[in-house]
């Protein structure tokens, strides 16, 4: 059994540094160009699908319409969830990552991007950016909605969820891309591979590259690949890493 990842091409926060978390920010320029080429890497290779999962957030879903269309396959049916969401990053969500390293130290920003099981500062009720008071969270049970998650929590809605469903169609003989964010990806990494928690904070998931898993049958890790030029994916990976990092002054 296969299952291809993909992380959103880069997003307008992205460009900009920002925590997003559940703020439903757009691709930018380069994420569009990003998505699009997974596509045609995709194609390229020789993949095909049956079935896609994606989030409630437009990056990661306009990332999958343009790869669908990349592949000439946009009538493929798509099943969202905000179990696939990003993790939540609470009361951070807007602030730039540099400038917050200079006001509360590197370390500080480490643990809360990095940490295994330490949450940012949580969301007020009240806060507008509380997903119980958005629109697309409307007819979900606003006692499951977080307002701010470690990795940890992370990793206990997005695992389950695959188990119940994603990967139920893999069993089933589907062939599935799943669209999500680097977080919930990493929720899954670690899951496929057994990973310690040391060990998955150590992962960075690039945006706009085809992460492809393979399975046995009884659907335990084999082996996983990325697609594309190997040379851009490092430095896209070590953009990634330096993200939470102070300004230098020149």
């Amino acid at each position: 059994m296969e299952l291809v990842l993909l992380r959103h091409g880069q997003s307008i926060w992205n460009k900009e540094n920002l925590f997003t978390g559940w703020t439903d920010v757009d691709l930018s320029e380069q994420g569009i160009k990003e998505a699009e080429e997974a596509g045609r890497q995709l194609k390229k290779a020789g993949f095909d699908f049956d079935i896609c999962y994606t989030s409630y957030l437009k990056r990661a879903i306009h990332t999958l319409q343009y790869v669908l269309d990349a592949m000439d396959r946009v009538w493929l049916p798509t099943v969202k969830s905000w179990k696939l969401n990003e993790r939540h990053y609470g009361a951070l969500q807007g602030l730039n990552k540099a400038a917050t390293a200079e006001q509360y130290g590197e370390e500080q920003v480490k643990i809360w991007r990095r940490s295994f099981d330490i949450a940012p500062p949580l969301l007020a009720e009240n806060d507008e950016r509380n997903p119980a008071l958005q629109e697309p969270y409307r007819n979900e049970d606003k006692k499951l909605l977080p307002l701010g998650e470690s990795l940890k929590d992370t990793i206990e809605r997005v695992v389950p969820y695959y188990e119940h469903s994603i990967l139920q169609d893999m069993k089933k003989g589907k062939r599935v891309l799943v669209t999500a964010h680097g977080n919930s990806i990493r929720a899954l990494v670690q899951y496929f591979e057994k990973l310690s928690p040391e060990e998955i904070l150590k992962i960075d998931i690039p945006t706009g590259v085809p992460l492809v898993y393979e399975f046995d049958k009884d659907g335990k890790f084999v082996n996983k690949k990325y697609l594309g030029d190997e040379e851009s994916i490092n430095r896209k990976i070590s953009a990634v890493a330096a993200q939470g990092k102070a300004r230098q002054v020149s």
